[in-house]
């Protein structure tokens, strides 16, 4: 994988990237990439009026990939650039962001969740066959775990006054 940074374009070229059932596989070589907009947020999702008469969310992170890449995959290129997210039991859930073909606004729709450290259900869900199109874009909420180096557990008290 190449390495990437915030608001610069990096690709995906994982080896042996297997496709799910019923899916063609890309030749990565003989294929051209595509540009993928990513949107990162801490916790949360985007608003989906922060995509509105033509903004996006300040957060993006720019990819060259192809549509047979999974999400662990994306995971992985989001990992390389937020340290915080590389933590074991941070969560990824993923979302596309589409153009709504009758009004205009944007919609949302679930892709799937991945899990640093973890294999998962959604892991292998390509952009493919999430009936993802060049366009669209990808929202992700980045849940890093509480303890040690992820923010303080919920429900901590210590930093609460006695009353």
């Amino acid at each position: 994988m190449a390495a990437v940074t915030m608001g610069e374009a990096a690709t995906t070229d994982e080896v042996g990237v297997t496709p799910m059932p019923g899916e063609k596989s890309v030749d990565r070589e003989k294929t051209c990439p595509l540009l993928l907009r990513v949107f990162t947020s801490y916790h949360r999702h985007n608003r989906l009026d922060e995509f509105e008469r033509g903004n996006t969310p300040p957060v993006e992170l720019k990819i060259y990939t192809w549509m047979d890449a999974t999400l662990k995959e994306l995971s992985s290129l989001i990992k390389e650039v937020n340290h915080d997210a590389r933590k074991r039991g941070t969560f990824f859930s993923f979302r596309v962001v589409y153009p709504d073909s009758r009004k205009p606004i944007y919609r949302m729709r679930d892709l799937g969740t991945t899990c640093t450290g973890k294999k998962g259900l959604d892991d292998n869900v390509s952009l493919a066959s999430a009936k993802f199109t060049i366009g669209d874009y990808i929202d992700v909420a980045i849940s890093i775990p509480p303890g040690p180096g992820g923010g303080p557990p919920r429900g901590d008290r210590r930093d609460r006054r006695p009353y």
